[in-house]
């Protein structure tokens, strides 16, 4: 009869058997495994850590507090902010007055003797002085606000130069006012005072309320009647709306509200045909472009009644 268990196929090594069950017992006694699983506590705090607010809070929040927190009790002491305030004070001190931010010299270009006396004059700080101590915009504006400057440029070069680079206005006409004469540039702004007309004879004149607002107009008039000219004496604003061109001997040409240069245009036409100016006139109204009219002074009106009296007497007889 046949044994139930069967031999091994291989051979084993004399006391392998008893090794393998002296093994089986210190395996047995083996811990069991930690299970990986999170615990609740952990879980929650997970959760709660993945809230925005809560990593901005703990990332930025937190961080900033026990930053104020300390610079407030350090700052709590008064001794503590003088010395802070002092020491302050003295790091800017130090850093204006260093030599590559001195300014030792005003140079002006550009300007007329006049404005570059007022330009210095405007200067706020004494040099040789920081920069820093100098308002450049502040200093810019107030130049600006002469009437003679146009533009203005300031530039700090090397070496401490401050340099004022100055636009003058052109004066091109003269306005007459009740406090006398004014210097105009091509838009109208004023430039200076005169006190003589004979000061500046190569200007134009012009006269009248609201003058100094059509200077462009003006401008365009001259350059129109330049034919006549040498007889004119200036242009009068009228209502603020038209010009007159006076001439010598008080006459004058009443121009229109629209389209004077055409109204200009015309007299010259009338004049080369007729030597029109040449005649004793008060005024020549061109106000009317189909019907230009003139007004005969005293005396010529005189003698032309006279004329036409002696006429008719002739023709009587």
């Amino acid at each position: 009869m046949r044994p139930l268990i069967a031999e091994p196929r291989y051979p084993q090594a004399p006391g392998a058997g008893a090794a393998k069950l002296a093994l089986k017992p210190a395996a047995a006694a083996r811990p069991p495994r930690r299970s990986v699983a999170p615990t609740r506590l952990s879980f929650r705090l997970e959760r709660l850590w993945l809230t925005p607010v809560v990593r901005v809070v703990t990332r930025v929040g937190v961080p900033v507090f026990c930053v104020t927190l300390g610079l407030g009790l350090w700052l709590g002491n008064d001794d503590r902010r003088a010395d802070l305030i002092e020491w302050s004070q003295d790091l800017r001190m130090q850093i204006e007055n260093r030599p590559e931010f001195q300014l030792s010299t005003l140079a002006i270009e550009g300007a007329s003797p006049e404005v570059e006396g007022a330009v210095h004059a405007l200067l706020p700080v004494r040099l040789p002085a920081s920069r820093f101590a100098l308002d450049l915009d502040g200093y810019r504006a107030a130049i600006l606000r002469l009437d003679a400057v146009k533009t203005v440029a300031l530039v700090v070069q090397p070496g401490g130069t401050l340099s004022v680079r100055v636009t003058e206005r052109e004066p091109v006409i003269l306005w007459r006012t009740a406090l006398g004469l004014q210097m105009l540039d091509e838009s109208g702004h004023r430039t200076a005072s005169l006190t003589r007309r004979d000061a500046r004879p190569d200007l134009p004149l012009i006269a009248g309320e609201g003058a100094d607002q059509a200077v462009p107009e003006a401008l365009a008039i001259l350059a129109a009647a330049k034919p006549i000219l040498p007889r004119a004496r200036g242009l009068i604003r009228i209502g603020e709306r038209r010009w007159d061109i006076v001439l010598d001997n008080d006459r004058r040409i009443l121009l229109p509200e629209k389209d004077p240069v055409q109204a200009i245009d015309r007299a010259l036409a009338l004049n080369a045909a007729e030597d029109l100016l040449s005649r004793d006139f008060s005024r020549l109204d061109l106000r009317n472009a189909t019907r230009p009219t003139i007004r005969l002074s005293a005396p010529a009106l005189v003698a032309l009644q006279q004329a036409a009296a002696q006429t008719t007497s002739g023709a009587s007889r």
